[in-house]
């Protein structure tokens, strides 16, 4: 059996925009919910939810069970024992926080592959794993390092000073821009839609095209994420589950309780 192909990765690759939800529930249950809507990705979240290993390969496996999707996980930090770790559960593209500096990146693209001869210092630890499914793929440690996909989070000021070099760094495929991190660094905390962090955002995603990498977001404004989308963001996550379900249980609730506390009118929702 050969290894699975990384659509996700190949979509990227070749400019195709890749519509995603964030799936920060912990919960295969859910997950699989998700999967079922026909999202073209699921980012399955390991920073900010109370997800652990058993939990985060749970829900990779009810996602694989719909070929329409791909799954992202992300890492709570950008360790080399923990990425190893994340693709022996089997997912094959990761997202990794707080990357300022092409010297972080580069120690991440390390992290992703095996030793090869192909200039990219693979360090990452060799062992039998739901990834190679335990054998049944036999060249899994030949062709992995093809097919796993590496996304940056860049999210801070120092990041966005390091932009073009952490982007054009050998085997990262993608950037992402994490909205609610980068207006807490440019000093708007709590105000992604602040004209400062806007600019920002538009400036970045300039320059991530222009390396040749595909730029990513998040957000649940359905006008925003379409202008990003026309600035040429090809990975664009339109919501999250627990958003979803937060503002569904609070609207259906108020048209029975007009007095419920709950307040939906304020933001355009929470991001990353």
């Amino acid at each position: 059996m050969k290894t699975q192909v990384n659509r996700f990765k190949k979509a990227i690759a070749e400019k195709r925009p890749q519509i995603g939800l964030w799936v920060g529930m912990a919960s295969s249950y859910t997950a699989e919910m998700c999967a079922m809507a026909g999202f073209d990705w699921l980012l399955v979240d390991g920073e900010h939810s109370p997800n652990d290993l058993r939990s985060i390969q749970q829900q990779l496996q009810a996602i694989a069970a719909y070929p329409i999707n791909n799954a992202i996980a992300r890492v709570p930090v950008g360790d080399t024992a923990l990425i190893k770790q994340y693709l022996d559960l089997g997912a094959q593209t990761l997202l990794i926080p707080m990357i300022d500096t092409p010297e972080q990146a580069v120690q991440c693209v390390q992290a992703m592959r095996y030793p090869q001869d192909d200039g990219k210092g693979g360090v990452r630890g060799m062992g039998g794993s739901r990834a190679s499914r335990w054998g049944m793929f036999p060249n899994y440690a030949k062709e992995a390092n093809e097919e796993v996909c590496l996304l940056v989070q860049v999210e801070t000021r120092e990041a966005l000073k390091n932009l073009e070099t952490i982007a054009s760094t050998p085997g990262v495929d993608g950037v992402f821009i994490g909205p609610a991190d980068l207006s807490a660094s440019l000093g708007h905390v709590g105000n992604p839609n602040h004209p400062d962090v806007q600019a920002a955002i538009e400036d970045a995603i300039a320059r991530i095209l222009k390396t040749g990498k595909a730029p990513g977001i998040l957000t649940s404004d359905e006008t925003q994420a379409k202008h990003y989308l026309s600035l040429g963001a090809l990975f664009v996550a339109v919501g999250s589950d627990t958003q979803i379900l937060v503002r569904q249980t609070a609207a259906l609730v108020k048209k029975f309780k007009p007095e419920a506390g709950m307040l939906l009118a304020s933001s355009s929702g929470q991001v990353y």
